[in-house]
């Protein structure tokens, strides 16, 4: 049986469970004792948190302003429906698959619904929530600069989505005005821990879903017949941070990319195509042909489609573990338009 993948957000019931009390029956609520400390503990690892609860929303939500913790909280489902709903809301918003979500509610039969319709979801008590920082599901190998900062960069991902709704122009014109940098560089040995973190955490835009460990990692950075590029995003909203990786094998006269995944943070803004374009590009310029690992699974399939656009065909049939080896002609290709692309020659 597979590891159960690492839990991307917590999303916590309000009543008896984030704080002690009912808010609309007037209690007094306090943050239930012990409570900050693992709100702050979950931000702090990069775990995501979110608020699923059956209250008045501009009420509740005035209280966590109140309580000072409404900041740690990046999507709000407050109101009367099925909570199973809301999970699934906040799991579609923030692109994350709802298996790496979990639930914490005082109430059985709220757990129970959730596990019925959501089954994946993994349900805590409120009683849990002093030894949830002890789980291995809450507690990442490795603390990344970007983790530390993934709230920020969701929070400031919130504020692009508003403006592009209020915008009125075609979706180019938009990428356009927020003045979008992509930088791909060669990485370090400090980049590595992110690099292997985007290989466990990415799977929507993820060619293969193999997950390269920091050993196997560094003995590519170390081999010159490979190339392990970390890329970036920046606009005028802030950073992206890491968004996406590529391994690259290079053998005489022909390349192959081993593995290639974006966040699905950054899918809207067509990262996955200008990195394609930028490598077909780069490999028509060494005079080299490039292939390329995909395997399919139930949740990649904008990334083949990413592959196909570029011009990439079946080269050879999958193999027993489902790997397909693509394949396109190189050719020399513009750089984008509506991103302004930093990026080494291989």
């Amino acid at each position: 049986m597979s590891a159960q993948p690492q839990v991307k957000c917590v999303v916590w019931d309000l009543d008896n469970t984030l704080w002690e009390g009912t808010l609309l029956e007037g209690d007094d609520v306090k943050l239930r004792p012990g409570v900050l400390d693992v709100v702050e503990e979950l931000d702090a690892r990069g775990v995501l948190q979110a608020v699923a609860s059956r209250n008045d929303h501009e009420h509740a939500w005035a209280k966590l302003v109140e309580l000072d913790v409404a900041r740690y909280f990046v999507e709000a489902e407050i109101g009367w429906g099925p909570k199973s709903g809301a999970v699934r809301r906040i799991a579609d918003r923030l692109r994350f698959d709802v298996a790496t979500l979990a639930f914490v509610d005082d109430r059985p039969t709220e757990r129970a619904e959730v596990a019925h319709h959501l089954p994946s979801v993994r349900c805590y008590t409120d009683e849990d929530v002093a030894t949830l920082l002890d789980l291995p599901e809450f507690t990442p190998a490795v603390v990344t600069a970007d983790a530390r900062s993934r709230r920020l960069m969701y929070l400031a991902n919130s504020e692009r989505t508003a403006a592009k709704e209020e915008f009125t122009g075609s979706d180019d014109d938009f990428l356009r005005t927020l003045d979008l940098v992509l930088r791909i560089d060669h990485a370090r040995e400090e980049d590595l821990a992110r690099v292997e973190e985007l290989t466990l955490r990415t799977s929507q835009m993820n060619a293969t879903g193999v997950h390269y460990s920091d050993a196997t990692l560094r003995g590519m950075l170390a081999d010159p017949g490979h190339a392990v590029l970390v890329v970036a995003m920046e606009d005028r909203f802030g950073s992206h941070g890491a968004v996406g990786i590529v391994l690259l094998e290079r053998r005489p006269g022909r390349w192959r990319i081993k593995l290639l995944a974006t966040s699905c943070r950054v899918v809207a803004f067509g990262a996955g195509a200008v990195l394609l374009n930028w490598l077909v590009d780069q490999a028509a310029r060494a005079g080299v042909g490039l292939e390329a690992d995909f395997r399919a699974t139930d949740r990649n399939r904008m990334m083949e489609i990413a592959y196909r656009f570029a011009g990439f065909t079946d080269a050879a049939e999958a193999t027993e573990e489902g790997v397909q080896r693509l394949a396109v002609t190189p050719e020399r290709r513009p750089a984008p338009t509506a991103i302004t692309l930093s990026a080494p020659e291989l």
